[in-house]
């Protein structure tokens, strides 16, 4: 992705599970040991394939993997269970989410929740987290019709904050949201969590960075804040 050497941010677009809330890893060990307790095969690979995607997405894979006379609904259930014992111990944020977040008030600058969850996860993520109170704008799976990889959240997020998808900066943590953020036009940051970009994902990202201490760095170095028209 070109830009140029300063951006002009007229706002920043989060995305929620990997990027702020540590929720990815639960999901993925949660499901990995249902899958596994259940007796199916390649349970890892299974999982890691649904990072990034929406949940009926990933009930819809199942079906596609382990074939139509699969439990779901067993499966589900299990997995709730699993998921809500390790939520129960809490839910910490990312390293840096506080500072970033601080940093963009500080700046008066836009920020909007991004997020391929429904609006009821993810009000209990950033709930759980502490961290829902600071957010005006939160974007779902519920608002569009086609949730990431297409571009239709960013493009939604960037109306509802008024301002053009190419002065809005995007952090994602996974493949999938990085499409949707690149496709939308948004200058797109990478912060992975469970599994590195390969080289597609890598060519759609600014900037690749190891956290968001890293983003806000870029974001202070390369970044001028300031109003944009829509």
């Amino acid at each position: 992705m070109k830009v140029a050497q300063d951006w002009l941010i007229a706002a920043v677009l989060l995305d929620m599970d990997g990027t702020l809330v540590d929720t990815e890893r639960v999901y993925l060990e949660s499901l990995t040991e249902v899958l596994n307790a259940f007796g199916l095969p390649d349970a890892t690979k299974t999982c890691e394939s649904m990072v990034g995607l929406p949940g009926p997405e990933c009930q819809a894979l199942l079906i596609a993997r382990y074939g139509e006379t699969l439990p779901l609904s067993d499966i589900n259930r299990a997995f709730v269970a699993k998921r809500d014992a390790r939520f129960a111990k809490g839910l910490p944020v990312k390293p840096g989410t506080c500072e970033l977040l601080d940093a963009l008030d500080d700046a008066r600058c836009p920020v909007a929740v991004v997020t391929s969850s429904s609006r009821k996860t993810a009000d209990m993520h950033l709930t759980l987290a502490g961290i829902r109170a600071r957010f005006g704008t939160i974007l779902t799976r519920d608002d569009v019709a086609h949730g990431k990889p297409a571009p239709d959240l960013y493009l939604l997020a960037a109306d509802r904050l008024g301002v053009p998808p190419a002065h809005c900066v995007a952090v994602e943590d996974s493949s999938v949201g990085v499409a949707s953020a690149f496709t939308a036009g948004a200058i797109t940051l990478m912060v992975p969590d469970l599994l590195q970009p390969d080289a597609s994902t890598r060519g759609k990202c600014a900037a690749v960075l190891p956290d968001l201490h890293g983003v806000l760095d870029v974001l202070q170095t390369r970044g001028r804040f300031a109003p944009v028209p829509a």
